[in-house]
């Protein structure tokens, strides 16, 4: 080969190769599992706007910041409370400076859709265990699942958790405790209204104050060790197009994102 060819071979291999990387750009999201519809609408729109294919994982958020916290290969995390994702922060595997809080969310109690059970009033003294009777109630897991989490709290401060906690049946996540109400493996189920609005064998027969529970809010910040193009995402996650989607399912935008 001489060295013209030898020249030319090279240059194109260099540039084969370029190719290959910029086709094979991909952002690795971990995201709180409530999110999950929203997220596959917006990875869609987000990855034909881009060419930035995006690799999406759901669990609760304190299973995903874990992941993150033992390596996973991971650019962007979105939490469903603020705990999380401090926890992520302490630990030094999220970018402080790239956290926001991007939107809120409501608490409801559910029924199987066939559930002669009507609305209720969920207020100080709610009697959520009579209402189970002896059926389950699902949530996410009290002591790490956020929805639990927020569920145990408001009920706590509606005097009503004692009497209902041997009732519950918890979860390892939110989309979890949605489940077993539709498939009538729970009689009651404390979801966010989001996940209710997507199921349809799932209605909500009572919602709880927002002043019984501290707000429930969606942190979302890239990781420490992400890659450019989660630059590229959470900037996305910003626009009207990405705004709308978060909107249609039912998530209450914070106008502007709040910085956390």
């Amino acid at each position: 080969m001489n060295r013209r060819t030898a020249c030319l071979a090279a240059l194109f291999t260099t540039i084969s190769a370029s190719s290959v990387f910029a086709q094979d750009r991909t952002v690795t999201v971990l995201a709180a599992a409530s999110m999950k519809n929203a997220f596959d609408d917006i990875n869609v729109t987000f990855t034909r706007s881009t060419s930035i294919k995006v690799m999406a994982s759901y669990a609760a958020s304190s299973t995903l910041v874990r992941r993150i916290e033992r390596g996973a290969p991971s650019d962007v995390f979105a939490s469903a409370d603020i705990d999380w994702m401090d926890y992520g922060i302490r630990r030094k595997v999220i970018k402080d400076e790239t956290c926001t809080y991007l939107f809120g969310n409501e608490l409801v109690l559910i029924a199987s859709k066939d559930s002669k059970l009507g609305d209720v009033t969920i207020g100080p003294g709610f009697n959520l265990a009579q209402l189970a009777g002896d059926g389950r109630i699902a949530t996410g897991d009290v002591e790490e699942v956020p929805v639990g989490k927020y569920a145990k709290e408001a009920l706590e401060k509606l005097g009503s958790w004692t009497a209902a906690a041997a009732k519950f049946r918890m979860t390892e996540d939110v989309r979890a405790a949605l489940s077993l109400v539709a498939q009538e493996q729970a009689r009651l189920g404390i979801v966010y209204a989001t996940d209710a609005k997507i199921e349809p064998r799932v209605k909500i027969i009572g919602t709880f104050a927002a002043s019984s529970h501290r707000p429930i809010v969606y942190p979302i910040a890239a990781t420490a060790t992400a890659r450019p193009e989660a630059d590229a995402y959470l900037s996305y996650l910003h626009s009207a197009p990405a705004r709308a989607v978060f909107d249609w399912y039912g998530f209450f935008l914070l106008i502007p994102p709040i910085p956390c």
